[in-house]
């Protein structure tokens, strides 16, 4: 049961680290534009299965779709997806000139790397209180006495202090890198 909510607890932690690395932070990085939705013979793909895409250096992002017919494609979509990134057509592929970050847009991206830390808050508090209720109906049924209701209590509230631990530590650092000039 621990070992459970160990590993749904680690998962919270890298989604939100996920989510962290696709935050533009003055560096350009593919992981920005990676998971972006584009139409692609008839079905919505994530832009890293239909293209190659790399940074040449740290202010620039090349998108080079496979099938030369999907470049339009993927201008729109980065348009689209409001990154603060005017894509450049270049026929063949895309450039994305990542410009440097304004006052406004670092605030912006401080709210939301505290939304994603929040998330993951209340999914390691959701996991918890199932984890919880998991003890209390097993020592309801007999399968373990109060002594060990009480100790996987103990030991369920030190993994959730932990988890919040990190999660408070990495937030704290994508904050600090985004408000770096």
């Amino acid at each position: 049961m621990l070992n459970e909510l160990t590993a749904a607890m680690e998962k919270a932690i890298e989604h939100m680290k996920s989510q962290f690395s696709s935050l533009q932070a003055g560096r350009a990085s593919a992981s920005m534009v990676e998971d972006l939705s584009v139409e692609s013979y008839g079905s919505a793909m994530p832009l890293r299965s239909v293209a190659n895409i790399s940074c040449p250096d740290s202010k620039t992002i090349r998108i080079e779709p496979w099938d030369k017919n999907l470049v339009s494609v993927v201008e729109k979509a980065v348009i689209a997806a409001d990154i603060g990134i005017m894509p450049q057509n270049f026929g063949d592929y895309l450039i994305l000139p990542v410009p440097p970050m304004t006052e406004e847009r670092r605030k912006k991206l401080v709210k939301i790397v505290h939304e994603e830390s929040e998330a993951a808050r209340i999914v390691v508090r959701n996991l918890r209180q199932d984890t919880m209720k998991k003890v209390k109906s097993q020592k309801d049924s007999g399968e373990i006495s109060e002594d060990d209701q009480k100790r996987f209590e103990k030991q369920i509230q030190e993994k959730v202090d932990d988890t919040n631990k990190k999660i408070d530590e990495l937030s704290k650092k994508k904050e600090s890198d985004i408000l770096t000039v």
